[in-house]
């Protein structure tokens, strides 16, 4: 099969991974409130868990419709966020492929937070009662990285607001221009 780019060498396509409440959808809408317009969150959990409600697992449709959603919104030439646990070894193969048909600048970011952590965070959310401590730990990887050294690790030190401008500078999208900011 023939790759076929993607983008703009404009367009930045950013990849947010981690463990369940690692901070990853507060730093997509961190990243959102900062450029404004013309940036596109894409989430795994909104696509697979309400689009598509299906559980995670190989070869599941909604590894698909990232990818596709991904590709549509660089195409349109938006930048975009994709964000969620993405675990390699169910999402490494599109992701790669991502990466590669991209015609712009890629920047993988790893939200590193440890398993305590995890579970304190996770405690917080909404989905708390849905999801208990037991499957929370049977979820964590621990630092489940891509191969080839692609991503960028944060670690939990990093308060949300200092990722999100690291984000911001690493990826210059401080300082492009967005429509209606």
């Amino acid at each position: 099969m023939t790759a076929v780019k993607v983008g703009t060498e404009e367009t930045r396509l950013i990849v947010l991974r981690g463990n369940s409440a690692s901070g990853k959808s507060s730093v997509a809408a961190g990243l959102r409130d900062g450029f404004g317009r013309g940036l596109a969150l894409v989430g795994q959990d909104n696509l697979r868990r309400v689009v598509l409600r299906e559980h995670d697992r190989p070869g599941a449709a909604n590894i698909g419709l990232i990818d596709l959603t991904a590709r549509y919104a660089l195409d349109a030439g938006y930048h975009v966020v994709v964000e969620g646990i993405l675990c390699a070894d169910h999402y490494g193969h599109m992701l790669a492929r991502l990466r590669t048909d991209h015609r712009g600048p890629t920047h993988g970011y790893y939200l590193d937070v440890p398993l305590t952590e995890t579970l304190a965070r996770h405690a917080t959310k909404p989905i708390a009662g849905e999801v208990d401590e037991a499957r929370l730990r049977d979820w964590y990887r621990p630092l489940d990285l891509l191969p080839g050294g692609t991503e960028t690790v944060i670690g939990a030190g990093s308060a949300l607001h200092e990722t999100v401008d690291r984000i911001m500078l690493e990826t210059g999208l401080a300082h492009l221009p967005a429509p209606d900011r």
